[in-house]
């Protein structure tokens, strides 16, 4: 019995040297004249930009089915490669201002969010300034304010104390700022006042005229009050130069208001928000399986999205490296894939590729699928994402800039995971892991900008492959001819082999290190 059973232990191993062996073999199925051939349909003019709910997200949606297909993945969804959600859009017609004899007026003196304002229109005979509009344990502008039934007035922002912002205690702002006006309306919504106006730190008051979407509720109704962003000339007249003056001093050094004298200004005001429109639509995620050995039923994601922005008139914004850099990676891998399998070398757990729609509007697809998941989430084992990986970032100069990848969230659920990638890295392609924006303090808080957030939020350990930014970013001139495809596929064969060792490896990736508290 114990020869047999080292004979078998024997085995395993040469069996795991065997698969890794050959991943350098497959890893040459990853093609920069493919990846090329691709991305120029993907991120073509007939595509007309790939945004959400759009004939062009259709197109898309189809070609990379057709790839999927002719790769021979399954099905990813049942007997469908698409995973459609229900979106709704809200737009404004009307929405205006008044308080004393003044009536001020949208995009002039405010602006407003139209997702989260209900149509109604609300009175209240005093206006009130609470500070940054902030009640907080370390820090409270409602110490000793009556705002009930009150329209109150905020500062946008939070207070700082030195170098660091008061509440967060670091240089990144707390969720007071990125979280703000679902932070402050709520809160003034709980202390009883009938609405909040935001004091902009911004030029420009212009507000679209239809939100952006959203999932579909049983209420479509937002819970808190209205709020409206208002311009430094409206605060203004409302309050007077002299006192505007000293208030706006405050906020520009963040300074804090609690020893500040808070006014409070007796007068009718009336706040309406008028004439919403519902529209529904359609979207899909587009998935395909590989099917694994011993493993099949645990699951790797390849995930990438493959919308963007759309037409604005006839300019198309193409979306070459944001992302159609990242789909056609994912279609290039699951090709690497594929042929492993055709040869017997398939990977043993199974492999999703998932392009998802969406992101662009706020990471919809990737946060429909993991509330509505196909396959177990506990018996997922990662998500490796990818957003833009075809650019060479100019910010970036410390390093060789010509070999380089952003490498975000390996260190964050999995204690396995930081270890794979880069011994991985160091065995195949050798680029530089920057790990600049995987800081807890990344002003950027790019880990929570792509869709394995959303991964992430359930628990899965996941990556985030990223190029950086640069001055095409979301704009038309994000194009096919201004991608590096000798640098991206060098980042993609980095991210094939890192799969190739998670499919193949014994064990699940530990789940060891909390999720952190941490959020949007």
């Amino acid at each position: 019995m114990l020869k047999l059973c080292g004979i078998t232990v024997l085995l395993m191993v040469a069996a795991n040297s065997f698969a890794q062996k050959n991943a350098g073999k497959y890893a040459s199925f990853v093609d920069a004249g493919d990846l090329e051939k691709h991305l120029t349909i993907i991120a073509g003019a007939e595509m007309e930009g790939r945004e959400t709910a759009t004939e062009g997200q259709r197109k898309a949606a189809a070609y990379i089915e057709s790839q999927f297909r002719r790769l021979g993945l399954k099905p990813g969804n049942g007997n469908s490669y698409l995973q459609a959600f229900d979106l709704m859009e809200d737009s404004i017609l009307k929405m205006e201002i008044k308080a004393g004899d003044r009536t001020y007026l949208l995009d002039k003196d405010f602006n407003c969010n139209v997702r989260f304002n209900n149509t109604a229109s609300v009175t209240a005979d005093k206006i009130v300034f609470v500070g940054y509009g902030i009640s907080d344990p370390a820090y409270d502008d409602y110490a000793g304010l009556d705002v009930k039934d009150a329209i109150v007035v905020a500062m946008a922002g939070e207070p700082k104390q030195g170098e660091n912002y008061l509440l967060s205690g670091m240089s990144r702002t707390s969720e007071w700022s990125y979280r703000e006006a679902f932070r402050k309306t709520t809160v003034a919504m709980e202390k009883g006042a009938k609405a909040l106006l935001i004091v902009n730190n911004f030029s420009s008051v212009v507000s679209p005229r239809k939100a952006g979407p959203y999932f579909p509720s049983v209420d479509q109704q937002s819970k808190g009050i209205n709020y409206a962003g208002i311009t430094h000339g409206m605060f203004t007249e409302l309050f007077g130069q002299a006192l505007s003056d000293s208030l706006l001093a405050r906020r520009k050094a963040w300074q804090p208001f609690q020893a500040a004298v808070l006014k409070s200004l007796s007068l009718p005001v009336t706040f309406e928000y008028a004439e919403r429109r519902i529209k529904a639509f359609t979207s899909t995620n587009v998935l395909g399986l590989l099917e694994g050995t011993d493993k099949k039923d645990e699951y790797l994601f390849l995930t990438a999205h493959y919308d963007h922005l759309g037409k604005r008139g006839n300019v198309i914004y193409y979306g070459a490296d944001d992302d159609g850099s990242g789909t056609v990676s994912i279609i290039e891998m699951a090709s690497a894939f594929a042929e492993a399998k055709k040869k017997g070398d398939g990977p043993r757990r199974s492999i999703v590729f998932m392009a998802v729609s969406g992101e662009e509007k706020g990471l919809l697809g990737s946060e429909y699928y993991s509330d509505h998941p196909v396959y177990p989430l506990d018996k997922t084992t990662a998500d490796l994402n990818i957003d833009m990986i075809g650019r060479i970032d100019p910010s970036r100069k410390q390093g060789d800039s010509t070999n380089y990848i952003y490498v975000i969230g390996d260190n964050r659920l999995s204690s396995d995971l930081k270890p794979i990638s880069e011994s991985t890295n160091n065995k195949y392609t050798l680029l530089e892991l920057d790990y600049k924006y995987n800081a807890p303090d990344d002003p950027e808080r790019i880990y929570y900008r792509s869709d394995h957030y959303n991964f992430a939020r359930k628990g899965v350990p996941v990556i985030f492959y990223f190029s950086g930014l640069h001055a095409d970013y979301h704009r038309p001139t994000d194009t096919v001819e201004k991608i590096n495809f000798g640098l991206m596929v060098k980042r993609a064969r980095l991210i094939f082999h890192t799969a190739w060792e998670i499919a193949n490896r014994d064990a699940m990736l530990l789940r060891d290190i909390p999720l952190s508290n941490d959020r949007r």
